[in-house]
């Protein structure tokens, strides 16, 4: 079984991106063998009210039955948006979403804001898992109106010291994953889950040694990146890394038990 935990539809204006509709994203699931996908709607990255793009992804899934049994719908929410208390409520108790992604560098606030904050605190009070992207897309391609500030994992650290006991997922780490002995002790004891899309994976070997076999599950980021690198790093994983049981956990197993499927 494969659970994809970072997926997207939608459009993102500096590029051409396919395969982004719910009909195509299963489509290609289907292809490449993904039972069921995370997934959010990237308009809501650049509405100025993110709660639109969320009602468009819950009118999308709820065009076709198939789309609810393969597609996990990810709230978009800016929490420095006067209206983010009502939409999370609305979000959560009549849409059906099962988890929030934030956008920080595209909002422009910063993850210890007290917004943010009371947001992670609120979306842990109900269960939710709150997932952060350290890059959509590669800034050394940019369009002169997308931002050029990147994350690396030192960026990350702040919010979990803040909430240590939210459910998190840290998608496409494309930079420097060098940590203190102190960070990597948080990130251990945290319930985070990391995305095998971002490049900074290239020795996941290692880092499941470093962080633990719990803390790693299958991502794609489709339909910026592709299927098969994210699926690639845990089947190249050589026995001494990871065992069969292993592997399992990072296709499917660490997947649904933070996702809560």
């Amino acid at each position: 079984m494969l659970v994809d935990i970072n997926a997207n539809v939608g459009h993102w204006p500096f590029t051409q991106v396919k395969y982004n509709t719910c009909k195509l994203l299963v489509e290609r699931m289907n292809r490449f063998g993904v039972n069921i996908s995370a997934v959010s709607n990237m308009n809501g990255i650049f509405y100025k009210n993110t709660q639109s793009a969320n009602e468009e992804l819950y009118e999308e899934i709820k065009s076709d039955r198939l789309f609810s049994s393969r597609i996990i719908p990810f709230a978009i929410i800016n929490p420095i948006y006067a209206g983010w208390r009502d939409d999370l409520e609305k979000c959560h108790r009549k849409l059906g979403m099962k988890g929030i992604r934030l956008y920080p560098l595209y909002h422009d606030y910063e993850l210890t804001d007290p917004s943010c904050i009371e947001l992670v605190k609120n979306a842990r009070d109900r269960g939710l898992p709150v997932a952060l992207t350290l890059r959509m897309v590669d800034s050394r391609q940019r369009s002169w109106m997308d931002i050029s500030k990147e994350w690396d994992m030192k960026n990350i650290v702040s919010i979990v010291k803040e909430v240590p006991d939210a459910k998190y997922l840290i998608l496409n780490i494309a930079n420097q994953m060098d940590l203190t002995a102190e960070e990597t002790k948080l990130l251990k004891k945290a319930e985070i889950v990391f995305d095998t899309s971002g490049r900074s994976l290239t020795d996941l070997g290692e880092l499941l040694g470093q962080l633990g076999k719990g803390k790693f599950a299958f991502g794609t980021h489709s339909p910026i990146l592709d299927y098969l690198t994210g699926m690639l790093r845990i089947e190249s994983l050589r026995e001494s890394e990871a065992d069969e049981q292993t592997k399992e956990m990072l296709r499917s197993g660490n997947a649904k038990r933070i996702l809560g499927i």
